[in-house]
């Protein structure tokens, strides 16, 4: 659990938190909910978010429950570094488009004595590590992992399973493209979607059937 009240007012170091998860699992809506806690508390504070996330709004950070944020678009990593200098409390969503650069940018803020709080998918729709997510979850010193509820099953779901044969690793979309599994459905759903294309072996759909048989 994240608390904000652990904070030594002689340190002069920041911290960097990261809020992780699958498509639809609050990600953003957390993100947002701590920085108006820091707006509140009259703090400066100051929203990112790569300049590819236009679904919603060109400007603004909007949830899946509709809550926003005014945020700034950029198109890079390095340019974050040049607007948050003089903030409190920045915020950064959709932390897995960026370049690698959001790493050593995100440290170099905490160590200025900046609260960096950051949102990300932890995994791409093939269920791999997602661009500088695990590196920024390994140096953040809080990390928040949270989970949506599978589309197949109810149970708590972690993967971002992609509908369309799409195989780009950056494509936006919404329930009409990504639907939230959990491990076991995801995993069938793969299974599915390999033997589609005649790219799986003869033992894992012995497995399958065996585990469909149990």
């Amino acid at each position: 659990m994240f608390l904000e009240n652990t904070v030594n007012h002689k340190e002069q170091f920041g911290w960097i938190e990261v809020i992780a998860g699958s498509m639809f699992s609050g990600k953003t809506e957390e993100l947002i909910r701590r920085l108006k806690r820091a707006q509140f508390a009259k703090l400066k504070t100051e929203i990112f978010k790569p300049m590819v996330d236009t679904r919603y709004d060109d400007e603004m950070v909007v949830s899946h429950d509709a809550n926003e944020i005014r945020s700034t678009p950029v198109p890079a990593a390095a340019n974050i570094r040049i607007l948050a200098d003089t903030c409190d409390v920045i915020g950064i969503d959709e932390a897995q488009f960026f370049d690698d650069e959001i790493i050593t940018v995100c440290n170099d803020l905490a160590n200025k004595g900046i609260r960096v709080i950051v949102a990300g998918l932890d995994m791409d729709f093939k269920g791999n590590p997602f661009g500088p997510m695990p590196a920024l979850m390994a140096t953040a010193e809080y990390v928040t992992k949270v989970h949506a509820i599978c589309t197949r099953t109810g149970n708590l779901a972690n993967y971002s399973f992609r509908k369309s044969n799409n195989d780009k690793l950056v494509m936006l979309g919404e329930t009409e493209v990504y639907e939230p599994l959990s491990r076991g459905a995801f995993y069938k759903a793969m299974l599915k979607e390999r033997v589609k294309t005649m790219d799986v072996t003869s033992e894992e759909i012995e497995n399958k059937n065996k585990s469909s048989n149990g």
